[in-house]
């Protein structure tokens, strides 16, 4: 681990999206894109839906992530985490 690796924040995402083809893929993309690393991540299916647990590093502001990820059409929800704060945000 370097130190710029040490000295970055780190976030905890929870995304329920559609099981629906490359939706995953796109869930990294605007990750990559909206330039946050993606340090750990789980996914289990449960019926028609995907959970996602990820732990995103990055220097942007986690806020402008989520808002994003909320546009996918296939994300039915979010929750983040860092620390002692959370949010949650429920799609329609």
């Amino acid at each position: 681990m370097n130190a710029n690796t040490r000295d970055t924040p780190s976030y905890q995402i929870h995304c329920r999206m559609s099981q629906e083809a490359a939706a995953l893929e796109r869930l990294c993309q605007v990750v990559r894109i909206r330039g946050f690393r993606i340090a750990k991540m789980a996914m289990e299916s449960s019926g028609d839906a995907l959970n996602i647990a990820m732990t995103l590093e990055g220097t942007r502001p986690i806020g402008m992530l989520q808002s994003q990820l909320e546009k996918l059409q296939t994300v039915m929800g979010v929750e983040l985490t860092k620390g002692a704060e959370a949010r949650v945000s429920q799609s329609a």
